[in-house]
Protein backbone atom coordinates (compact mmCIF):
# COMPACT_ATOMS: atom_id res chain seq x y z
CA UNK A 1 0.00 0.00 0.00
CA UNK A 2 2.97 2.33 1.09
CA UNK A 3 4.50 1.69 -2.44
CA UNK A 4 1.75 1.75 -4.00
CA UNK A 5 0.58 5.80 -2.73
CA UNK A 6 4.86 6.52 -2.97
CA UNK A 7 4.83 5.69 -6.95
CA UNK A 8 1.35 7.51 -7.26
CA UNK A 9 2.99 10.49 -5.25
CA UNK A 10 6.10 10.31 -7.41
CA UNK A 11 4.27 10.01 -10.70
CA UNK A 12 2.43 13.55 -10.15
CA UNK A 13 6.18 15.05 -9.35
CA UNK A 14 8.03 14.07 -12.32
CA UNK A 15 6.20 15.85 -14.40
CA UNK A 16 5.87 19.48 -12.24
CA UNK A 17 9.45 19.19 -11.97
CA UNK A 18 10.28 18.89 -15.31
CA UNK A 19 8.00 21.53 -16.65
CA UNK A 20 9.53 23.32 -13.55
CA UNK A 21 13.04 22.67 -15.34
CA UNK A 22 11.99 23.24 -18.59
CA UNK A 23 10.66 26.64 -17.80
CA UNK A 24 13.99 27.58 -15.97
CA UNK A 25 15.99 26.64 -18.86
CA UNK A 26 13.85 28.75 -21.18
CA UNK A 27 14.25 31.48 -19.09
CA UNK A 28 18.04 31.15 -19.11
CA UNK A 29 18.21 30.77 -22.70
CA UNK A 30 16.04 34.16 -23.13
CA UNK A 31 18.51 35.91 -20.90
CA UNK A 32 21.04 34.91 -22.49
CA UNK A 33 20.45 35.52 -25.93
CA UNK A 34 18.78 39.46 -24.44
CA UNK A 35 22.21 39.81 -23.10
CA UNK A 36 24.07 39.07 -26.06
CA UNK A 37 21.95 41.10 -27.85
CA UNK A 38 22.57 44.05 -25.86
CA UNK A 39 26.34 43.24 -25.67
CA UNK A 40 26.82 43.08 -29.61
CA UNK A 41 24.70 45.93 -30.21
CA UNK A 42 26.73 48.58 -27.18
CA UNK A 43 30.05 46.93 -29.16
CA UNK A 44 29.23 47.81 -32.53
CA UNK A 45 28.71 51.60 -31.00
CA UNK A 46 31.89 51.46 -29.46
CA UNK A 47 30.76 51.25 -26.61
CA UNK A 48 33.28 48.65 -25.10
CA UNK A 49 32.40 49.18 -21.54
CA UNK A 50 28.50 48.91 -22.00
CA UNK A 51 29.57 45.75 -23.87
CA UNK A 52 31.84 44.00 -21.49
CA UNK A 53 28.74 44.11 -18.39
CA UNK A 54 26.12 42.55 -21.04
CA UNK A 55 28.89 39.49 -21.87
CA UNK A 56 29.24 39.28 -18.37
CA UNK A 57 25.90 39.37 -17.25
CA UNK A 58 25.42 36.19 -19.96
CA UNK A 59 28.23 34.60 -17.82
CA UNK A 60 25.93 34.46 -14.89
CA UNK A 61 24.03 31.17 -16.27
CA UNK A 62 26.01 28.40 -17.00
CA UNK A 63 26.28 26.79 -20.36
CA UNK A 64 28.01 26.20 -23.89
CA UNK A 65 27.27 29.83 -24.40
CA UNK A 66 30.29 31.02 -21.99
CA UNK A 67 33.42 30.59 -24.22
CA UNK A 68 31.41 33.13 -26.63
CA UNK A 69 30.77 35.18 -24.00
CA UNK A 70 34.63 35.32 -22.38
CA UNK A 71 35.60 35.47 -25.98
CA UNK A 72 33.61 38.85 -27.00
CA UNK A 73 34.73 40.02 -23.13
CA UNK A 74 38.25 39.49 -24.44
CA UNK A 75 37.87 41.05 -27.70
CA UNK A 76 36.41 44.27 -26.00
CA UNK A 77 38.89 44.21 -23.52
CA UNK A 78 41.49 43.90 -26.68
CA UNK A 79 39.76 47.16 -27.90
CA UNK A 80 39.92 49.31 -25.01
CA UNK A 81 43.88 48.12 -25.09
CA UNK A 82 43.66 46.03 -22.00
CA UNK A 83 46.03 43.38 -22.87
CA UNK A 84 46.71 41.34 -20.44
CA UNK A 85 42.78 41.28 -19.10
CA UNK A 86 42.14 40.21 -22.69
CA UNK A 87 44.53 37.52 -23.04
CA UNK A 88 43.46 36.54 -20.07
CA UNK A 89 39.92 36.15 -21.17
CA UNK A 90 40.85 34.85 -24.66
CA UNK A 91 42.12 31.87 -22.84
CA UNK A 92 39.49 31.21 -20.71
CA UNK A 93 37.47 31.15 -23.98
CA UNK A 94 39.92 28.57 -25.34
CA UNK A 95 39.64 26.58 -21.91
CA UNK A 96 36.06 26.49 -22.21
CA UNK A 97 36.26 24.44 -25.08
CA UNK A 98 38.87 22.28 -24.28
CA UNK A 99 41.62 23.97 -25.91
CA UNK A 100 39.82 23.27 -29.57
CA UNK A 101 38.60 27.33 -30.27
CA UNK A 102 41.26 28.30 -33.32
CA UNK A 103 39.55 32.24 -33.56
CA UNK A 104 40.27 32.74 -29.95
CA UNK A 105 43.59 30.98 -30.21
CA UNK A 106 44.62 32.85 -32.93
CA UNK A 107 43.01 36.08 -31.22
CA UNK A 108 45.02 35.15 -28.19
CA UNK A 109 48.29 35.39 -30.61
CA UNK A 110 47.51 38.98 -31.89
CA UNK A 111 47.08 40.58 -28.24
CA UNK A 112 50.17 38.46 -27.58
CA UNK A 113 52.47 40.13 -29.89
CA UNK A 114 51.28 43.43 -28.98
CA UNK A 115 52.86 42.50 -25.80
CA UNK A 116 56.10 41.11 -27.43
CA UNK A 117 55.25 37.91 -26.02
CA UNK A 118 56.33 36.47 -29.45
CA UNK A 119 57.20 32.71 -28.33
CA UNK A 120 53.51 32.39 -26.66
CA UNK A 121 52.30 34.18 -29.54
CA UNK A 122 53.94 31.44 -32.08
CA UNK A 123 52.30 28.93 -29.98
CA UNK A 124 48.83 30.74 -30.05
CA UNK A 125 48.65 31.09 -34.00
CA UNK A 126 50.18 27.07 -34.36
CA UNK A 127 47.22 26.50 -32.08
CA UNK A 128 44.97 28.26 -33.96
CA UNK A 129 46.43 26.29 -37.40
CA UNK A 130 46.26 22.86 -35.52
CA UNK A 131 42.95 22.76 -34.21
CA UNK A 132 41.34 24.57 -37.19
CA UNK A 133 42.93 20.89 -39.49
CA UNK A 134 45.55 23.69 -41.22
CA UNK A 135 42.37 26.28 -42.47
CA UNK A 136 42.93 29.43 -40.23
CA UNK A 137 44.63 31.40 -43.25
CA UNK A 138 45.66 34.27 -41.13
CA UNK A 139 47.34 32.01 -38.62
CA UNK A 140 49.25 30.50 -41.33
CA UNK A 141 50.23 33.93 -42.16
CA UNK A 142 51.83 34.82 -38.61
CA UNK A 143 53.88 31.87 -38.86
CA UNK A 144 54.76 32.43 -42.23
CA UNK A 145 56.15 36.17 -41.01
CA UNK A 146 58.43 34.53 -37.95
CA UNK A 147 59.42 31.99 -40.64
CA UNK A 148 60.43 34.76 -42.45
CA UNK A 149 61.69 36.67 -39.81
CA UNK A 150 64.08 33.71 -38.45
CA UNK A 151 65.29 33.49 -42.46
CA UNK A 152 63.53 29.80 -42.64
CA UNK A 153 62.60 31.37 -46.05
CA UNK A 154 61.64 27.79 -47.13
CA UNK A 155 59.37 27.24 -44.57
CA UNK A 156 57.94 30.77 -45.04
CA UNK A 157 57.04 30.16 -48.86
CA UNK A 158 55.15 26.84 -47.88
CA UNK A 159 52.84 28.84 -45.00
CA UNK A 160 52.36 31.67 -47.31
CA UNK A 161 50.95 29.48 -49.89
CA UNK A 162 48.61 27.86 -47.36
CA UNK A 163 47.33 30.42 -46.04
CA UNK A 164 46.91 31.73 -49.60
CA UNK A 165 45.14 28.74 -50.33
CA UNK A 166 42.68 28.83 -47.18
CA UNK A 167 41.86 32.32 -47.91
CA UNK A 168 40.49 31.74 -51.03
CA UNK A 169 43.32 34.04 -52.47
CA UNK A 170 42.08 37.06 -50.08
CA UNK A 171 45.63 37.92 -48.42
CA UNK A 172 47.05 40.07 -50.56
CA UNK A 173 49.92 40.01 -47.85
CA UNK A 174 50.89 36.55 -48.67
CA UNK A 175 51.43 37.94 -52.01
CA UNK A 176 53.49 40.56 -51.25
CA UNK A 177 55.90 38.73 -48.66
CA UNK A 178 56.38 35.67 -51.27
CA UNK A 179 57.13 38.68 -53.91
CA UNK A 180 60.01 39.67 -51.47
CA UNK A 181 61.28 35.94 -50.66
CA UNK A 182 61.08 35.31 -54.54
CA UNK A 183 63.09 38.16 -55.41
CA UNK A 184 65.47 37.57 -52.72
CA UNK A 185 65.98 34.58 -54.66
CA UNK A 186 66.80 36.07 -57.81
CA UNK A 187 63.15 35.05 -59.25
CA UNK A 188 62.34 38.84 -60.28
CA UNK A 189 59.75 37.93 -62.67
CA UNK A 190 58.34 35.47 -60.46
CA UNK A 191 58.13 38.21 -57.80
CA UNK A 192 56.84 40.78 -59.58
CA UNK A 193 53.45 38.74 -60.42
CA UNK A 194 53.15 38.82 -56.77
CA UNK A 195 53.66 41.92 -55.95
CA UNK A 196 51.11 43.01 -59.43
CA UNK A 197 48.59 40.12 -57.53
CA UNK A 198 49.01 41.80 -54.32
CA UNK A 199 48.28 45.22 -55.60
CA UNK A 200 45.10 44.18 -57.60
CA UNK A 201 43.54 42.29 -55.09
CA UNK A 202 44.30 45.59 -52.38
CA UNK A 203 42.34 47.31 -55.34
CA UNK A 204 45.60 49.48 -55.35
CA UNK A 205 45.36 50.33 -51.99
CA UNK A 206 48.56 48.13 -50.89
CA UNK A 207 51.52 50.54 -51.10
CA UNK A 208 53.80 48.48 -49.38
CA UNK A 209 52.98 46.08 -52.97
CA UNK A 210 52.88 49.33 -54.93
CA UNK A 211 56.64 50.29 -54.09
CA UNK A 212 57.93 46.82 -54.09
CA UNK A 213 56.19 46.45 -57.47
CA UNK A 214 58.04 49.53 -58.80
CA UNK A 215 61.20 48.56 -56.73
CA UNK A 216 61.09 45.27 -58.61
CA UNK A 217 59.99 46.66 -62.33
CA UNK A 218 63.21 48.72 -62.08
CA UNK A 219 65.25 45.37 -60.80
CA UNK A 220 64.47 43.82 -63.92
CA UNK A 221 65.39 46.68 -66.10
CA UNK A 222 68.72 47.37 -64.56
CA UNK A 223 69.43 43.70 -64.06
CA UNK A 224 70.95 45.71 -60.64
CA UNK A 225 70.33 43.39 -57.21
CA UNK A 226 70.73 46.54 -54.84
CA UNK A 227 67.29 47.69 -54.44
CA UNK A 228 66.16 43.85 -53.26
CA UNK A 229 67.28 45.08 -49.41
CA UNK A 230 64.54 48.09 -49.63
CA UNK A 231 61.72 45.12 -50.69
CA UNK A 232 59.32 45.49 -47.93
CA UNK A 233 57.43 42.66 -45.79
CA UNK A 234 54.33 43.22 -44.41
CA UNK A 235 52.95 42.38 -41.14
CA UNK A 236 49.51 42.39 -42.90
CA UNK A 237 46.29 42.71 -40.90
CA UNK A 238 44.94 41.76 -37.43
CA UNK A 239 41.46 40.92 -38.15
CA UNK A 240 39.73 39.97 -35.18
CA UNK A 241 35.85 40.71 -34.24
CA UNK A 242 33.26 39.89 -31.90
CA UNK A 243 31.88 36.09 -32.06
CA UNK A 244 28.31 35.93 -33.21
CA UNK A 245 27.09 32.61 -32.76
Amino acid sequence: MFNRISWFKLSFILPVLLLALTLIATAQSVEVNQAFERGTEAFHRGAYERAIFEYRAALTWPGQHEARAHFNVAVCQHRLGRLREAVSEYRLAIKQRGGKYPTASYALGVALQSLRQHREARDAFAQAVEVSDGKHADALFELGLYAQAARDTQTAVDLYTRSIKQSKDRLPASHNNLGVILAGYGQMEDARREFEIALQQSRGKFDEARDNLSRCRDLISSKSQTLIADLKTSAGLARIGIAGD
